[in-house]
């Protein structure tokens, strides 16, 4: 016996105990099939082709934050992580470039990521904004100078609600101010919500119009609505508004249950989001779902991408590697 083989075994006895498990901590989800697959290699190929583009995982860091300071910092990570590992990627909102140039290069990251796909971010509110001043032609010129593959449209009216300095969605419904977007902007556009996630109208509404992709940002991650509210204690009366809403299950079962023929795209596609903590969640809904989805993550990313590159480098490739090992070794239950 080797003296790393020694070592082995005596780390095993020191955490024999310590790794003791009970059966309700068992993951219920899946399948665990050990006798049918080697292992994954480094070169296994995971790679999707996701809005007209080649990911190399299924992966996409969700919109977070915008702007400058930390911000910043958060964002040239990320990007410089996408465009290293072949992922895709949202920005925060992009309100503050629809005024002035001052914070441009905050935003402008797509030599970081190189080719990988990359959405700008307005919420609807503003939308409306520019639609009623009639100066949608301020998106073409903001897409034009962070050259990005398109436009997210997040749709937020509970989160405005109970922000104390928020805005009103006032002359058209997210519907009808999407629609107008759809015909004066040219670009590809996917909406999302920040947290509640959609009911199946809403769903259906969507798959009507010609989107690219709906970003699901389900309830059961972060809460926008929730996070508004915890920014003024003076609105515990009407917290109870944060807990409505819809999970990634009840969403993906809304999807499917609409008729293929009454689906505008060809080839819709989906982010899921809402909760997902890990590449075995994301697994899980990926499979769940039979349109083409990656899986969309927020707050993991946020917390490895606030201090060095290489910490967020070193959760990335773990991320990947369980994906692959997930894919050679569970199948789904049911």
């Amino acid at each position: 016996m080797t003296d790393l083989q020694a070592e082995r075994k005596k780390d095993h006895i020191q955490l024999a105990m310590a790794s003791r498990t009970e059966r309700r901590d068992i993951d219920e989800r899946f399948y665990y099939e050990p006798l049918l697959s080697q292992h994954p290699t480094a070169d296994m190929d995971i790679s999707q082709y996701f809005l007209k583009k080649e990911l190399r995982a299924p992966i996409w860091i969700s919109s977070m934050t915008g702007g400058t300071g930390p911000a910043r910092h958060i964002n040239q990570n990320l990007a410089k992580a996408c465009g290293d590992f072949g992922l895709s990627m949202g920005l925060g909102s992009c309100r503050v470039l629809l005024e002035s140039d001052e914070y441009l290069e905050d935003f402008q990251l797509r030599p970081l990521l190189g080719d990988q796909p990359f959405y700008a971010n307005l919420g609807i509110a503003q939308i409306n904004e520019l639609i009623i001043s009639d100066r949608l032609h301020l998106i073409n010129e903001m897409l034009a100078k962070l050259e990005t593959d398109g436009l997210i449209i997040h749709v937020n009216p509970t989160q405005e609600w109970l922000q104390p300095e928020g805005d009103e969605i006032l002359g058209y419904s997210p519907l009808q101010a999407i629609q107008r977007v759809i015909d004066h902007v040219d670009t590809s556009i996917i909406v999302k919500e920040v947290g509640q996630g959609m009911g199946p109208a809403s769903l259906r509404a969507l798959l009507e119009l010609s989107i690219d992709a709906i970003e699901f940002a389900a309830f059961g991650g972060t809460n926008f609505a929730k996070l508004e509210n915890l920014r003024d204690p003076r609105t515990d009366e009407i917290d109870p508004l944060c807990y409505v809403g819809h999970t990634i299950d009840q969403m993906i079962g809304y999807v499917e249950a609409i008729d293929p023929a009454d689906i505008r795209s060809e080839y819709p596609a989906f982010i899921l989001s809402g909760g997902i903590k890990d590449y075995l969640d994301g697994y899980y809904y990926n499979q769940k779902m039979s349109y083409n989805s990656v899986y969309g993550q927020a707050s993991g990313f946020l917390k490895h991408a606030q201090g060095d590159y290489e910490t967020l480098a070193y959760y990335v490739e773990q991320q990947i590697k369980g994906y692959k090992f997930a894919t050679r070794y569970l199948t789904l239950k049911g």
